[in-house]
């Protein structure tokens, strides 16, 4: 049996995401979504994902817990060792993955404060009505031993019961395909780096005992999917229960004053998981599609 979750990223970001989320859902193949606590539009996101999971019992929502790129719930000053360094008085998050990395190995972001800051995320969730059903990490943090486990502290201790497995299969692409594109070999060098540890991930979240997936495909092709990537790679699923990433949204004004990468792109996604052709290709594959409801 092949099951598939599609989770699409960042809900709460503008009120285009939002939109796009709804869309993907109502219209398309997106089954679940994690929603940001502090973002432009998380009001709106809110009421969203209170709708969704109330009328659909196949609709899931989780939190997009930000450590970096972005700003905090609580006060800079409780959380020090996670703001950006060399800035008096800043309110910010380091902006770069590398710097949040190395800082992660040199030990120098504090336990305490990833597990009350990633709480306090969850809570303001929990504290708008939305019902959360597992939780992941903006750019993937919770990869990262020593900021796993904190972050599935605040998670136990906020009922939040599964967790996104960030690894997977290495290359969710034929191999050819990845080489033709300069784009993906940096990526591919890095998530091969970090399958160093898979195996640990597993064992933290089993011993503090929150569910998760067999592991999660597209991460690797974030920012150039496509309809052919998308064949290949649900051609490719294994056995077992995957989480599918994806990033809809409306490349708009709103998202013109948002620090991302990713622009045109979501609106590339949104149409790919609204098109008939991706409903056919899962259905030719026999993969069914369920939310971390179901679990």
């Amino acid at each position: 049996m092949r099951r598939l979750i599609v989770n699409a990223d960042d809900l709460g970001l503008t009120s285009g995401i939002n939109r796009a989320i709804a869309e993907a859902h109502a219209r398309g193949i997106v089954t679940s979504a994690t929603l940001m606590a502090n973002s432009g539009a998380f009001n709106e996101a809110a009421a969203l994902a209170r709708s969704l999971t109330g009328t659909t019992p196949h609709f899931s929502v989780g939190c997009h817990v930000v450590l970096v790129d972005g700003d905090p719930v609580l006060p800079a000053q409780r959380i020090p060792s996670l703001m950006q360094p060399g800035v008096q008085n800043g309110s910010h998050f380091r902006t770069a993955l590398g710097d949040f990395a190395v800082a992660s190995f040199r030990r120098k972001l504090q336990p305490d404060e990833i597990e009350a800051e990633a709480a306090a995320q969850m809570q303001r969730l929990q504290t708008a009505g939305v019902a959360l059903s597992h939780f992941d990490t903006h750019k993937h943090v919770h990869m990262f031993p020593a900021v796993l486990r904190p972050l599935l502290r605040a998670a136990r201790a906020c009922g939040v019961r599964a967790v996104r497995n960030p690894f997977g299969q290495l290359w969710p692409l034929p191999l050819t395909d990845v080489l033709r594109r300069r784009g993906l070999w940096r990526r591919l060098g890095e998530l091969n780096l970090l399958r160093s540890f898979a195996a640990r991930f597993r064992h933290e979240v089993e011993s503090y005992g929150l569910r998760t997936t067999d592991g999660s495909v597209a991460v690797l092709v974030t920012g150039v999917l496509d309809p052919g990537i998308f064949s290949k790679i649900v051609d490719g699923v294994p056995e077992g229960t995957w989480e599918f990433v994806c990033h809809p949204g409306y490349n708009d004004a709103d998202l013109d004053k948002v620090r991302t990468r990713l622009r045109q792109s979501r609106v590339q996604e949104l149409e790919l998981l609204t098109s008939p052709e991706a409903k056919e290709t899962l259905r030719r594959g026999g993969i069914e599609l369920i939310s971390y409801r179901e679990l």
